[in-house]
């Protein structure tokens, strides 16, 4: 049985968060480890990781195996390279449209306020 596509949406909910992208950058330096041994390494509880890691999970962005005792996450680059062609290939289609201006200050560009760097949104 084959698994089903990321879901973008839930790929990109995921990576709006700056900690969860902190996280997935700490996976990414080793094989796996564990909610604690990440908390460790920053200014959350354990808890707070280990809630990020299960929105990282659904995403499907991280995987976890057992190790002993241990639950050990590890960088599951799959959905992010989905998301990523997804993207690709959204942009090839409208540039083949004719949809993508042909610079910044192209007319037609909604004029959005400069990003206060916070998610507003959510």
């Amino acid at each position: 049985m084959t698994e089903a596509p990321p879901d973008p949406d839930r790929v990109f909910a995921a990576l709006a968060d700056a900690r969860r992208r902190e996280l997935l950058e700490l996976l990414a330096r080793g094989p796996g480890a564990s909610a604690g041994g990440l908390a460790a390494l920053l200014p959350v509880s354990r808890q707070a990781v280990a809630q990020h890691l299960a929105v990282l999970e659904e995403a499907r962005l991280v995987t976890r195996r057992r190790a002993g005792r241990q639950v050990l996450f590890a960088v599951r680059p799959e959905a992010l390279t989905a998301t990523a062609g997804w993207l690709a290939a959204r942009a090839v289609a409208w540039e083949r449209q004719g949809a993508v201006p042909e610079g910044p200050d192209s007319p037609g560009l909604p004029n959005f306020p400069p990003d206060q760097g916070k998610d507003t949104l959510l």
